[in-house]
């Protein structure tokens, strides 16, 4: 997976105009029930992150990118749970990891709203919390300006974490 990490990560260097599109999937990925655990993507904008300075990319359009992406991929995970509700547990992966959906439930029932906008910074629980939003049948309103306000906070801090990082970097080096 590290190979395919590079080789994203070397053309979006060399085809800065592909950078938003590319960024939008990642995070679109990152943010997808099920293609989430297959897709490492937030590595991967982390090193965009670091590109930014290093190659004359503008941060705020990329921002803006993986933003939108990371919350369409949560409305698309909330709309999957909303429509197909306990039919869920038995589609791959989610047999595979039993404990998933039950914690989820467990933590949105526990912090409601807030837990939509927290979940999105810890690894499993960021796709599955829209999810189970959805099969909870969350109010849609209240979930989507959670899910918009925590998407626009994670895509800066992962880009940033990458811009800053190598920054300082570059600095002590």
């Amino acid at each position: 997976m590290q190979e395919h990490s590079q080789v994203i990560i070397d053309f979006v260097r060399q085809n800065h105009w592909w950078a938003l599109p590319i960024v939008f999937v990642l995070a679109f990925a990152e943010s997808l029930a099920f293609i989430s655990m297959l897709v490492p993507a937030w590595g991967i904008l982390v090193a965009i992150g670091a590109l930014i300075n290093m190659s004359g990319l503008v941060f705020w359009p990329i921002w803006l990118a993986a933003a939108a992406g990371a919350a369409c991929g949560d409305w698309v995970s909330y709309w999957f749970g909303f429509h197909f509700k306990d039919r869920i547990a038995h589609i791959w992966p989610l047999p595979k990891y039993p404990d998933l959906l039950p914690r989820g439930h467990a933590f949105i029932e526990r912090w409601g709203i807030p837990g939509v906008f927290v979940g999105r910074f810890f690894g499993p629980l960021r796709a599955a919390v829209p999810l189970i939003a959805g099969i909870l049948e969350m109010d849609y309103w209240k979930f989507q300006l959670a899910n918009v306000l925590s998407a626009m906070l994670w895509a800066y801090v992962l880009l940033a974490f990458g811009d800053i990082g190598f920054e300082y970097l570059k600095k002590l080096f």
